[in-house]
């Protein structure tokens, strides 16, 4: 190929590997960010048994103070029996005891609900826990290989920067900044190729005079309607 087509081909292919590498480093916090999605749910679904959890332990705390008073009650009541001077007041006073010693009853099976509930939760926030520290392994194993990676981009990117200089340094400025200007029109993208009188940017169908011009690869020729340089490769 001809100069300057074969410079600027050149350099569209390098800054082709530029623009690859700074999107890949651009996008290292949204995918980490992305990666870290299941940890936030596992730690949402742990926030909740423990919630529960502490929910269910107050409940019972209460409950048990409940238990403790009406037994406590129910203990006061029996030391006033000596007391009692006539039947009436007796079979009332009895009467007032078992309701109490029946809703003792009632407590106690609310207290052994509330127990089983409060089992299956802490098995259930165990569970939650041991997702949770996976979840952290996983994402602190992803996030070194992406630094690794963009580390390794990094680097690439650098070397490719250096080599750009170099070919732009030999291309005229008139053409640099025509380059330059398609490039940012195109999205990336200066130079198409053409293939059997179609330009491959725009798929538009090049008139036969002006692709037999654009096969010799001697002057910059644009695409009539992409507007990019049209080149041939060699075969």
């Amino acid at each position: 190929m001809k100069e300057p087509i074969q410079q600027l081909i050149k350099l569209q292919e390098i800054d082709s590997r530029i623009l690859a590498k700074r999107l890949f480093i651009e996008k290292v916090p949204a995918r980490i960010c992305e990666q870290d999605e299941p940890l936030k749910l596992s730690r949402q679904n742990l926030e909740k048994m423990q919630q529960k959890s502490e929910t269910l332990q107050k409940k019972k705390r209460e409950r048990e103070k409940s238990l403790e008073d009406i037994q406590e009650k129910i203990k006061k009541m029996k030391g006033r029996t000596t007391d009692i001077k006539t039947n009436k007041e007796y079979q009332a006073h009895l009467r007032e005891i078992e309701s109490s010693e029946k809703e003792i009853g009632k407590i106690e099976e609310e207290i052994l609900v509330i127990m089983e509930d409060l089992d299956r939760t802490v098995k259930q926030q165990k569970v939650e826990e041991v997702t949770v520290r996976q979840e952290i392994e996983k994402l602190e194993v992803f996030r070194k290989e992406l630094d690794r990676e963009a580390a390794l981009h990094e680097k690439e990117l650098t070397a490719l920067k250096k080599e750009r200089t170099g070919i732009v340094s030999s291309i005229d400025p008139d053409i640099y900044a025509t380059y330059m200007r398609l490039l940012r029109s195109g999205g990336g993208v200066a130079l198409s190729p053409a293939k059997n009188e179609v330009c491959s940017g725009c798929d538009m169908n090049i008139p036969p005079q002006l692709f037999v011009e654009v096969r010799k690869n001697e002057e910059l020729i644009q695409c009539p309607q992409c507007h990019r340089i049209l080149f041939c490769r060699e075969d």
